[in-house]
């Protein structure tokens, strides 16, 4: 996506505005080249492709937070092919399992049930 304006955008605002979709991966802000126009633009990351395609048929040539309309932009599968895909430490394992399950919270500690037989 790309931003005009004279600052960047608060990523607690992207964060804000596209969370609303789906669960975020990560959300990174940065300024425009220096050949190119003043302005920022942001790498928005979500988990799930269906996620994003919805944030960009919503937010797509809209005010989101500032006064100029955002442009977003879906990545390409075979762009993402090119960089190596890291793993999911346990944090973000345990977010996406609460996203999805609904749950509050788990627990990492290892619960040893005796069952006795009758």
């Amino acid at each position: 996506m790309r931003f005009l304006g004279v600052g960047p955008p608060p990523q607690h605002s992207l964060f804000t505005a596209f969370s609303q979709f789906g669960l975020l991966y990560s959300v990174r802000v940065f300024p425009n080249a220096a050949v190119a126009q003043p302005g920022f633009y942001a790498v928005i990351k979500f988990y799930s492709a269906r996620a994003a395609h919805r944030a960009q048929k919503a937010c797509d040539g809209k005010q989101l937070f500032q006064t100029s309309p955002v442009k977003v932009l879906l990545g390409t599968r075979h762009k993402a092919v090119q960089h190596q895909a890291l793993p999911l430490n346990s944090s973000q394992c345990q977010e996406l399992a609460n996203y999805y399950f609904g749950f509050n919270g788990w627990s990492k500690r290892i619960i040893k049930d005796h069952y006795h037989s009758l």
